[in-house]
């Protein structure tokens, strides 16, 4: 199955030091602003603090509104409660545009629904990609869970894996389940579903070791998540497992694995873009009317990197943009 799936190049820009939960980029006389007006666009995600996928992120966004002399704050709680309530604080602060993932679509509903009735323009991000439109968002930037799930599959068939865990790190997240199901439509073996928790690496090597000691059969570990991918690894290594590894993202570990031999391929969704082109759509619509997406996503992935091209992304990895 030949995937038809648009690519963003890479944005090269080395973000600002990160500091705290906000940022405000101010060129001089909020340059690019015909008026001169003030653009202030608020970032609330289910990323928690520290989790390097969302620091790149964050940066993204930080650095778009730097570029564009636009004031950008950014939140962030796993917490689906939480998260609905970091989103109306947002909204009582009546930003230019709302930038939201969806881990929990059910769970932030109310909350983006709220800032729509506003008159607060929304794009999704990351996660939701299936319900944003029916929240009221504009458009969607990210990639398709499950497209890149069966390009994930596609892959690991490709490898001639027949027996795969795939490692879910977040319970409740419709999106990485999407990712496992769509590698088991196109993988032509068994994908089995392990569930750990990212607050606890240890305990999630472990988790991985004994269910490659368990059962020698296992021929593939997919992670979702680039912490989890190094603990698996540590985890074959442990086991004394041939089992192949493949992730989901990219940092300055995954591409070590991947020139290390060690892993066979990232799945990379340019969390990077994720962060900076939903700034730069809602600071267009603020000065210039101009709203993306005609009602459909924007892809920031999927693309793949293998040991082919794992050199060239590594240096963009430390730079904490990949």
């Amino acid at each position: 199955m030949k995937l038809k799936i648009t690519l963003f190049a890479a944005l090269c820009v080395v973000p600002l030091a990160l500091a705290g939960c906000s940022v405000t980029g101010t060129a001089p006389n909020d340059a690019g602003s015909a008026s001169g007006e003030k653009t202030t666009i608020a970032v609330v995600t289910h990323g928690t603090p520290g989790d390097s996928f969302w620091d790149v992120v964050k940066s993204g966004a930080e650095q778009a509104g730097t570029d564009l002399g636009a004031t950008v704050t950014y939140q962030g709680d796993g917490d689906p409660v939480k998260q609905s309530q970091l989103i109306e604080a947002a909204i009582a602060a009546k930003p230019d545009g709302l930038i939201v993932s969806m881990a929990n679509p059910d769970g932030v509903k109310s909350a983006v629904e709220k800032a729509v009735a506003a008159g607060i323009p929304v794009i999704t991000i990351n996660s939701g990609l299936e319900r944003s439109l029916e929240f009221g968002a504009q458009t969607h930037v990210g990639q398709s869970e499950f497209i890149a799930g069966q390009g994930a599959g596609e892959q690991l068939k490709k490898a001639d894996l027949k027996n795969v865990i795939c490692v879910i790190h977040e319970a409740g997240n419709s999106g990485l389940e999407e990712r496992c199901r769509g590698a088991a439509d196109t993988l032509g073996g068994t994908v089995s579903n392990v569930q750990v928790d990212i607050a606890n690496l240890a305990d999630a090597q472990n988790t991985i070791k004994s269910k490659l000691l368990a059962d020698p059969t296992i021929d593939g570990v997919l992670t979702l998540q680039t912490g989890v991918a190094v603990a698996a690894s540590q985890a074959i290594d442990e086991a004394k497992s041939t089992a192949a590894l493949a992730t989901f993202d990219v940092s300055a570990d995954v591409t070590r694995l991947i020139l290390d031999d060690k892993m066979l391929f990232a799945v990379d969704q340019q969390p990077y873009s994720q962060g900076y082109l939903p700034v730069m759509f809602l600071t267009l619509q603020k000065r210039n009317g101009d709203v993306v997406g005609g009602g459909l996503p924007v892809y920031s992935g999927p693309g793949f990197v293998t040991k082919e091209n794992a050199a060239q992304v590594a240096r963009f990895a430390k730079n904490g943009t990949r």
